[in-house]
């Protein structure tokens, strides 16, 4: 999942903080107000419905996409010309229009949201979600896109579609001829009905895999108490940061704690990130103080956001990360690592180190801007390049994250059971 930006005016669960307030005055000046500010633009008038969602998408890119150079360098304000010279009397003729006229940028994070695919990314920041599970992202190779990961307890997760696959094919339907939203679309259905996928994972041949559709709770935050021979630690894996993560975290942490613990496991497995401002508040809670993470807007301006003071948990913990830990994910991962606050264990993240705004259009539909980029606190652009964990756990990576045999978290079990005794040994006078 991309991250995006929610509608600025619902403030972090902790609206009195000066992060809070820093955070929602930061991004609405990077965002521009979603782009929702609009200018006029001499030579359009009367124009229909359908032509008013071209000009719409237009200016919310023009007033808001993160390198204007890049807009220069199409002639975008020749595109929405271009546009409009095409005949454009129904909705999927603005959509035409629209597509072909983002496409220029090249920016596959950039891109226009029919109302179905709309609908159906609302509901999943809102943690509800029907199909078969699979986070997608953009390839460098126009014939597949990537699999960032499988959400837990999915169809996908169930045939163990692992990160890093490509999809080829959806019901015979080449990806070249999709594309990323048109894959993403093609997966979703009625509950109860088939669909075929063509995937290709590592260097194995490629093969047609038969889900079934169906409903899918995201539980995004689970949680668990975990008990070694001499210490109790806490078990908290976050699989996507919906609206309610923050809250749904604060309770998780508060019950823990309770519980004793004497150090956490954070799990960022496979999430594949969400809200921006969710994972900014879930931040929050760890770091005292300090940077969270840097952004860079449209005039070059770097802007850095602050956390708190004050933090719901603050004894030792440590973080998994692989290459499912994608976006708003890799912000949180990527603060706890440069602060020393966690090391990080498992394999390099995603890569994925640029910021949406999602704005919906007139009729349903909606239109996603990349409006930012950040980096983490200590000037890392993570772009392309992900995050390196401190500690690479072994191959080949476990397939159920939090599961049963889940070699990777026993690993991080013995760690933290070290470091706990270490600080143990060393606070003896």
């Amino acid at each position: 999942m991309y991250p995006t930006v929610n509608n600025f005016s619902h403030r972090l669960r902790r609206n009195t903080s000066h992060m809070a307030k820093k955070l929602i005055t930061q991004l609405i000046a990077a965002c521009i107000a979603f782009g929702l500010v609009f200018v006029p633009i001499s030579g359009v008038t009367a124009l229909s419905d359908t032509q008013q969602l071209v000009v719409d998408s237009w200016r919310l890119v023009n007033q808001g996409y993160w390198n204007p150079e890049r807009l220069d360098d199409v002639r975008w304000r020749r595109q929405r010309q271009k546009a409009l010279e095409k005949t454009i009397q129904s909705s999927d003729d603005a959509y035409n229009a629209i597509e072909e006229m983002l496409g220029e940028l090249g920016d596959p994070y950039t891109r226009l949201l029919r109302p179905k695919d709309y609908a159906a990314i609302k509901n999943s920041t809102s943690g509800n979600l029907s199909g078969v599970g699979l986070q997608l992202g953009p390839d460098d190779q126009q014939d597949r896109v990537v699999v960032i990961s499988a959400l837990d307890g999915s169809p996908a997760a169930d045939a163990e579609i692992a990160s890093g696959a490509y999809l080829l094919a959806v019901d015979g339907q080449p990806i070249s001829d999709l594309g990323l939203e048109g894959a993403a679309n093609a997966l979703r259905g009625e509950v109860g009905t088939q669909v075929v996928l063509t995937l290709q994972q590592g260097s194995n041949s490629p093969e047609e895999l038969s889900l079934e559709r169906r409903s899918v709770d995201l539980r995004p935050v689970r949680t668990r108490r975990l008990r070694t021979e001499s210490h109790t630690l806490g078990y908290l894996r976050i699989t996507q940061f919906t609206e309610g993560v923050p809250m749904q975290v604060l309770e998780a942490l508060a019950e823990l704690q309770d519980k004793g613990i004497e150090g956490l496991v954070l799990d960022l497995r496979n999430n594949s990130g969400g809200l921006v401002s969710s994972g900014l508040a879930v931040a929050d809670d760890f770091l005292s103080g300090g940077a969270i993470v840097e952004t860079r807007n449209r005039e070059g301006i770097t802007d850095s956001i602050q956390a708190g003071t004050s933090t719901l948990f603050d004894g030792p913990m440590l973080t998994l990360v692989n290459g499912g830990t994608a976006s708003a994910s890799e912000i949180l991962a990527g603060a706890l690592q440069d602060s020393g606050r966690s090391t990080l264990l498992g394999n390099r993240t995603f890569g994925k180190g640029l910021i949406q705004t999602l704005t919906n259009l007139s009729d349903g539909s909606g239109l996603a801007v990349t409006v930012a980029g950040y980096v983490t606190p200590s000037g890392r652009d993570i772009q392309d390049a992900g995050i390196e964990p401190d500690r690479l756990l072994s191959d080949p990576e476990p397939l159920n994250p939090g599961g049963e045999g889940d070699r990777w978290l026993n690993e991080a079990e013995q760690w933290m059971a070290s470091l706990l005794e270490l600080d143990n040994n060393t606070s003896i006078p």
